[in-house]
């Protein structure tokens, strides 16, 4: 191993891509046994087949997990019990999760519904399935990734921060709860990261083009530009979430890059006017670039043609 840490047993959703992936082999180079999950079985096979050729200390398993699907959930519960003699998961990383960007009003009722299965039915249903084997021991620790997001609401992604409002507050109930069960809960908020997240939620953006959005919609790739100018990498949560599992009293939160905290000091600092103004003007939802779209083409008006009837000739 390359650390004085006890080795853990942990489980991370969502692992076939960004953080999640990022996230297990870090962890497994550190001498964990990582048990990696997520729904693509051939990004399952690539991320064992690096971990084998880097050669880390530590195991890396992997098996598919459909967070969203109760079967799936239970299988994933058999196969880890499996590959852990029965012992189950020291520590449960919930990570799968994707982001909806788009108009609050314009968002289906379907894909607000499955933006909130997979990032928050999806992270208690496996919460719940794994946290038996925890109480019976009198030890684990559940570590959510939620976001910044969970603390502060963007433009155009009230759907993924509702998502992330929820995870913080369920966060919350089950520190409280576990607690005397000897089961910690920590929350991880990243800030923008550089990983495929803003891909997935711009390619929703099309859909609002003939709303009275789409002018702005037309410039939300600046948004992410600005937004996207400061961000961090995945190593830096991989980093944080490893702090996480190897402190003996981890932090209820873990703010990442921890310059991010700074958005919350200007928050609180700013009259709420201000920075709702400031909200604006970063989703371009001003009236000079919203009015053309929301004001109704003129209707053209007949002009009346008089009825001038043959005079009569003497």
């Amino acid at each position: 191993m390359t650390t004085s840490t006890p080795s853990k047993i942990v489980l991370i959703t969502g692992a076939t891509a960004g953080i999640g992936r990022t996230t297990a082999l870090h962890l497994a180079a550190l001498g964990h046994h990582v048990i990696a999950t997520g729904r693509r079985a051939d990004q399952l096979a690539a991320l064992r087949a690096e971990a084998l050729a880097k050669q880390v200390p530590g195991r890396l398993d992997v098996t598919a997990l459909d967070v969203t699907s109760l079967s799936s959930i239970d299988a994933a519960v058999v196969e880890v019990n499996r590959l852990t003699a029965g012992h189950g998961v020291d520590v449960l990383v919930n990570n799968a999760g994707f982001g909806l960007l788009g108009p609050m009003s314009e968002i289906s009722d379907a894909e607000l519904r499955r933006q909130f299965d997979t990032n928050v039915f999806g992270l208690m249903s496996v919460t719940r399935a794994f946290l038996p084997a925890m109480r019976a021991r009198r030890a684990g620790r559940i570590i959510n990734v939620s976001s910044i997001g969970g603390r502060i609401t963007l433009p155009y992604f009230g759907a993924y921060n509702g998502t992330k409002y929820a995870v913080e507050s369920f966060s919350d109930a089950l520190r409280y709860e576990l607690r005397p069960f000897g089961i910690d809960v920590v929350l991880i908020e990243p800030g923008a990261i550089k990983t495929s997240f803003g891909d997935t939620a711009m390619s929703s953006i099309g859909a609002y083009a003939d709303t009275v959005y789409g002018p702005a919609m037309d410039k939300a790739e600046q948004m992410r530009t600005r937004m996207e100018s400061t961000a961090g990498s995945p190593e830096t949560i991989a980093r944080g979430i490893a702090r996480a599992i190897k402190r003996r009293r981890p932090a209820a939160r873990y703010v990442l890059p921890r310059f991010n905290r700074a958005v919350f000091v200007l928050q609180a600092l700013l009259p709420q006017r201000a920075w709702d103004w400031s909200m604006r003007r970063l989703g371009y939802l001003t009236p000079a670039v919203l009015e053309p779209a929301a004001r109704p083409a003129p209707v053209p008006v007949p002009v009346p043609v008089p009825d001038r009837a043959p005079r009569a000739q003497a």
